[in-house]
């Protein structure tokens, strides 16, 4: 017996996720163009952008094959050991740099949703005012409307 996993089609798959909304976060944009106009954010940017991709693993991948296919060196290479090294620990240095980065996103992130609660507690405070304010409302209309149609001591219901 096999058994086949189901698979959906691109139409299948958007339509599953339709209600993500498409439309970036305005304050992660604020974000990102204050993140811009710095050069050096731009090019930490770049360079963890490249070194995230398989771009980059093939390039090292051409780039090994060259160093020991064409001899540049004997083995143990040493160079290529030290310049590897060297790489690991700028890499290093961007993995935390993309980290801060994305820390940062979280951040904004986290501020506007809480301005957005407090602004929705406010809210819900007025709310419960208004929705007081309308019970008292209601209750002085009833208690108007019951001592006027209430029977007087001489047309009323008699309980015998």
């Amino acid at each position: 017996m096999s058994t086949k996993s189901p698979t959906i089609d691109q139409s299948q798959f958007l339509e599953r996720i339709s209600h993500i909304s498409k439309e970036p976060n305005p304050a992660l944009l604020e974000h990102a163009q204050q993140r811009a106009e710095s050069v050096q954010n731009r090019v930490a940017d770049a360079i963890t952008a490249f070194s995230g991709s398989m771009w980059f693993v093939y390039v090292h991948i051409i780039w090994f094959s060259c160093w020991i296919g064409f001899g540049v060196e004997k083995y143990p290479y040493g160079l290529l050991t030290m310049i590897v090294s060297l790489e690991a620990i700028f890499l290093s240095t961007f993995v935390l740099i993309s980290q801060n980065r994305a820390d940062a996103k979280r951040r904004v992130i986290a501020d506007q949703q809480w301005q957005t609660v407090k602004e929705e507690d406010k809210q819900n405070d007025e709310l419960l005012d208004l929705s007081n304010q309308i019970l008292e409302l209601t209750k002085a209309i009833h208690a108007t409307t019951a001592s006027r149609s209430s029977p007087g001591p001489r047309g009323g219901r008699s309980t015998s």
